[in-house]
């Protein structure tokens, strides 16, 4: 065990070293560390440090500096935990996000090669698996500001900084951070329930809506999660095509796709990476498409999210040709984003034609 006095002089020796990265002398501590006691104590304070194991001196006439040792009882007990300015964590934040939208700008590429190479529209799209928050940290600012924090199953992390007109006491603040972690994790959205949060909210003695606020943005942040984010490239390409040469049936299934409309319902998706599916005119999901034929390639984009490329053309279009094409987009994008393997020899050629069987 350590004194108060020498906790302190290790510390300003690391912080000292940290800085400078120069062996530290006992004036230098004597300055900066606020001890109140001579020099002549520094030293034999320093010395005993040295015979300890936390320090040690280079040479003979030179300062000390922290050993492994010395660094470990640093970081246990003595470091200042830094907090980030508002600034800092913002441009952290930034940066992540522009991280992970380096995954949507690939699809996006894939979405305009596929246009390129099948002289069709195309559509690429991820869609997340159910995710529910893993993790609520709610940060006290000040009397009128908070940061949320949520961390979701898929490791992703959302955070909103929030401003009020009214004071808040930094206890109510707590007290939620306890109760939403416990009552508000591992849910869907559709379990944040007017009574769930009505409750939390006597819970916490909360009479301003405080809880109300964070509900609203783990109910949004869920919602987000959940809805497919689709890339759409070529829609012009749709003019070439002799069956649409009737500009109002053009423009129809143009707008339908550049609005982000469904190649498949809402909630299916192809069920396996590398599967290729065919949609043939009435079989398709939404009326735009019922004079169209839909090939869909799925891939594996990891951490539980699956997504599909498809292409939009006549119902003469040739079918083997696009479905193998799209077939080595989606292999090579399972390879490069999730932990798929590129499909089997022959694979281009096996169709699964929605009302046939899969043989």
């Amino acid at each position: 065990m350590l004194s108060e006095r020498k906790k302190k002089i290790l510390a300003a020796v690391v912080d000292e070293y940290v800085r400078t990265a120069e062996p530290v002398g006992s004036k230098a501590i004597a300055q900066t560390a606020g001890l109140g006691c001579s020099s002549a104590t520094i030293r034999n304070e320093l010395a005993e440090l040295v015979s300890l194991g936390y320090l040690e001196q280079p040479h003979t006439s030179a300062g000390r500096v922290p050993t492994p040792m010395g660094y470990r009882m640093y970081v246990n007990e003595l470091m200042q935990k830094q907090k980030l300015s508002l600034e800092e964590t913002e441009d952290i934040n930034r940066r992540m996000n522009q991280r992970l939208r380096e995954l949507d700008d690939t699809i996006d590429s894939v979405s305009r090669l596929a246009s390129q190479l099948t002289d069709y529209p195309a559509l690429a799209l991820t869609k997340r698996s159910a995710v529910t928050i893993k993790r609520f940290d709610i940060i006290y600012v000040d009397a009128n500001t908070f940061i949320l924090v949520v961390m979701l199953s898929d490791n992703t992390v959302k955070n909103k900084l929030v401003r009020l007109p009214i004071s808040v006491d930094q206890r109510l603040v707590q007290r939620l951070s306890a109760l939403f972690n416990s009552g508000f994790t591992g849910i869907t959205d559709e379990q944040i329930t007017p009574l769930l949060i009505n409750s939390t909210e006597r819970a916490a003695d909360d009479t301003m809506g405080i809880t109300s606020v964070i509900a609203a943005f783990a109910i949004e942040v869920l919602s987000a999660a959940e809805t497919p984010t689709a890339f759409v490239s070529g829609e012009n390409r749709l003019l070439s095509q002799p069956e649409f040469r009737d500009p109002d049936k053009a423009h129809r299934l143009m707008g339908y796709l550049s609005g982000g409309g469904y190649l498949l319902p809402p909630d299916q998706t192809p069920a396996g990476a590398g599967e290729i599916r065919v949609l043939i005119g009435p079989e398709n999901v939404a009326e735009e498409l019922k004079d169209s034929s839909v090939v869909i390639a799925t891939y594996d984009a990891g951490d539980n999210t699956k997504g599909m490329i498809g292409v939009v053309g006549p119902t003469r279009m040739d079918y083997s040709t696009v479905a193998a094409k799209l077939s080595i987009l989606a292999a090579g994008l399972s390879r490069r984003l999730g932990s798929g393997e590129a499909p089997p020899e022959g694979l281009h050629n096996k169709l699964i034609v929605k009302g046939d069987s899969n043989e």
